[in-house]
């Protein structure tokens, strides 16, 4: 087990003294400086090792490191080699710094400092681009994950070797600094979050451009979860970006580039009038970390969460389709031995059972309930769609999405997200691939909207 922070390879923590985040949002892109500073109070060098979340469609543009006097700056190399170059420099006594994605979901890294001498401090800087995903009611989420949720990986599968722990929020002894500055064509209406905020401060007499920060004495024990809303967001805009004065005529970097931002909008809903028949298929994670609580909703579970959302759902569908609900740990369980028809006593039957759910199934196996369901034939003139409902702690992700992708022919996928510190390499990948949308559940202020989109 490699837990979330830096370690030395004995597994010993470096302390980590402060983390401070500069958030720049352009529209709908965000650009993400992260800062991590570090010391070794040991009396020798140590190797050590951070492993830490990334959002899964995340592009890395920028990493360096500042351990000592000496100064690093990360350079693209194939991963064995890159691996080759590290130990070659280690074993000579330089100071030097690995980044590796994982191979198992694009949503983890792990990275390697090598030779941090005694009483030394070491900051690291990663920079990375995203796209802000879009809720249901029109705004921008950010999110900025605490910890690194564990991954469960099943015997046999590749990554083995790489797993992770959490840290607990009480002991969480470092400071983190947070502020962000929102751009965009269309003026900032507000900006909310699920931490305490200093006031929005705009910047221009047109609201488009604004900063926010954290309020002072933030204890990072929780996901930071940023929403920002505009005005007029469905108006078509278009950004002009100079290029690189430095860059050769002619590159791809010395070119202007032309960004012509349609905000992204939310087809009509699977359970509108036009979709009135169909086959809806539920898979619900009841795996043991599904019986953890959320910070900030101390009484509620992420089975709660996941009962209360597919309660919402399945009291929404149309009569005369047909359902079906599934549950996974380290078995998977299935209400009726098939789908059956949408009516009142087959859906008061199930809710009588989704009741009766608790998180008590072991191992987060979701490779075997969804190469089951896939193996079902479809109800003719009956559109498949598949909604999922887990934490995301997996670490064959990469074969799960693999999955969905080879039989995103026969259905749609739309997943959730349940609690802090889901993976979402995993639910994005598995909507993005089943042609559906992914949604994250936190707490309940918020689900109904999310549900109902």
């Amino acid at each position: 087990m490699v837990s979330c922070g830096l370690r030395s390879v004995q597994m010993e923590p470096v302390p980590l003294k402060s983390i401070e985040v500069e958030l720049e949002v352009r529209d709908h892109v965000a650009t993400v400086v992260s800062t991590l500073n570090y010391e070794n109070k040991e009396d020798k060098p140590l190797e050590a090792v951070f492993v830490f979340p990334l959002p899964g469609d995340a592009a890395v543009c920028h990493f360096s490191a500042q351990i000592g006097q000496t100064q690093i700056v990360a350079e693209v190399k194939e991963k064995q080699k890159a691996r080759e170059l590290y130990d070659d420099a280690l074993s000579s006594g330089q100071q030097v710094c690995l980044l590796a994605e994982s191979d198992e979901s694009p949503d983890i890294f792990s990275l390697s400092v090598g030779s941090l001498p005694p009483g030394e401090s070491a900051s690291i800087r990663l920079e990375y681009v995203t796209e802000l995903a879009v809720q249901a009611d029109d705004g921008l989420r950010f999110c900025l994950p605490a910890v690194l949720n564990p991954r469960y990986q099943p015997q046999g599968s590749a990554g083995a070797g790489f797993q992770v722990t959490s840290v607990p929020a009480s002991l969480v002894p470092y400071s983190l600094s947070f502020s962000a500055r929102v751009s965009s064509p269309r003026p900032i209406s507000k900006v909310e979050s699920n931490c305490s905020l200093d006031p929005l401060q705009y910047l221009n007499t047109d609201q488009t451009q604004a900063t926010v920060k954290l309020a002072a004495g933030h204890k990072f024990d929780r996901d930071v979860e940023l929403l920002i809303y505009y005005k007029d967001a469905h108006q078509p805009t278009a950004v002009v970006e100079a290029g690189q004065t430095s860059a050769e005529p002619g590159s791809l970097m010395g070119d202007p580039v032309v960004m012509v931002s349609l905000y992204p909008g939310f087809p009509q809903s699977v359970m509108s009038s036009k979709a009135s028949c169909g086959e809806f298929v539920f898979l619900v994670d009841r795996s043991g970390s599904m019986g953890f609580r959320n910070h900030g909703f101390p009484r509620q579970t992420r089975i709660h969460g996941a009962k209360d959302t597919l309660l919402l759902l399945l009291k929404s569908l149309p009569i005369g389709c047909y359902f079906n609900i599934y549950s996974f740990g380290s078995k998977y369980e299935h209400i009726f031995p098939k789908s059956v028809e949408y009516s009142q006593k087959t859906m008061e039957e199930a809710l009588k059972k989704i009741k009766k759910m608790k998180a008590n199934l072991g191992g987060t196996k979701i490779l075997k309930p969804l190469k089951y369901i896939y193996s079902q034939a479809c109800i003719p003139n009956q559109p498949r769609q598949l909604f999922v409902f887990t934490d995301g702690q997996v670490g064959n992700t990469k074969e799960v999405i693999d999955l969905v992708k080879k039989n995103s022919d026969s259905h749609r996928c739309f997943s959730f997200g349940i609690g802090e510190g889901a993976s979402s390499a995993l639910i994005n990948g598995m909507a993005k691939e089943g042609g559906g949308h992914a949604q994250f559940i936190t707490g309940t202020d918020r689900m109904q909207p999310k549900v109902r989109q």
